[in-house]
């Protein structure tokens, strides 16, 4: 499948940082908000860009100092809230005052965050294989890992050069793909080619931001937010993620008053890129059932 083609700009975010964003479809189009998984690009939408776009207008928008985004002065600005207040910055500039917010994995968190600043701007919500706070404690052994998570992040960002060398070395592997669905991590029916494009940039990123901005997630919670949206909601995830486990995928739905879920058999915290049929069809109907 040919990816689409982005436009893609840079803007000065509210404190100096340059953010590097991306449009692509119809201006006069109802738009949506592709808010990235972390270390995440915008191929990892292709399947629904490319499905959705003769009818909507996208936008989205690289995370400070990640790919062409540059990185703050303040080496501790990486909070879900300086993300999202670039998102408002990529707004301003790309005159949306309101938009489907879709998000993947960390972008789920960004987009609650987002209407929680701004209850206006979702005309509805599509969160995918994410949870809507404190991340560490949804992954396996729970309170154990929430305690353990973030003194691993402050080790690993200490020798961030060690695992920049490691991950740009395993990202050129053709096992790599072959190695992860052997270990449950991916689905066999993941598409490897978008898959092996995201990995390959993953491999260029600055891990130093990566765990900054992963330790400042860790941080982040909006359960006060979820009864209080009135958006139409989709929440869509796989029964085996493991990173974000269909447990809090229902937490999300059972707190925002009529939310739907899609639960897709098989899938991972990849469930767009592994089942795009599905989600494309389910999305579409969802956001027709909703004039938008």
């Amino acid at each position: 499948m040919p990816a689409a083609s982005f436009d893609t700009q840079t803007l000065t975010s509210f404190d100096g940082t340059p953010i590097a964003f991306h449009t692509v479809g119809p201006r006069d189009a109802p738009t949506i908000i592709l808010a990235n998984g972390l270390g995440g690009t915008y191929a990892a939408w292709r399947h629904q860009v490319a499905y959705l776009e003769p009818r909507y207008r996208f936008v989205t928008w690289d995370y400070r100092g990640l790919y062409a985004s540059g990185r703050p002065r303040d080496p501790g600005a990486f909070s879900v809230d300086h993300q999202v207040r670039d998102l408002f910055a990529v707004l301003e500039a790309t005159s949306v005052e309101s938009a489907v917010l879709m998000g993947w994995s960390m972008g789920v968190q960004v987009s609650l965050e987002a209407i929680r600043r701004r209850p206006q701007l979702g005309r509805a919500l599509v969160l995918i294989n994410g949870t809507f706070g404190k991340p560490f404690s949804t992954l396996p052994l729970g309170r154990l890992a929430e305690r353990l998570v973030p003194k691993v992040l402050e080790l690993l960002r200490k020798y961030h050069g060690v695992s920049s060398a490691a991950l740009r070395q395993v990202s050129t592997w053709p096992e790599t793909i072959a190695w992860m669905k052997r270990a449950g991590m991916v689905a066999e029916t993941i598409d490897e080619d978008v898959f092996a494009e995201v990995v390959a940039a993953f491999g260029t990123m600055d891990m130093d931001a990566y765990y900054r901005t992963l330790h400042a997630l860790g941080d982040h919670d909006a359960h006060d937010v979820l009864p209080t949206i009135t958006a139409p909601t989709l929440v869509i995830t796989g029964d085996k993620d493991r990173m974000t486990p269909p447990k809090t995928a229902k937490r999300i739905v059972d707190k925002i008053p009529g939310a739907e879920m899609l639960m897709v058999r098989g899938g991972t915290h990849y469930t767009a890129v592994e089942f795009p049929e599905l989600v494309n069809l389910r999305v579409e109907r969802f956001l027709r059932e909703r004039n938008i």
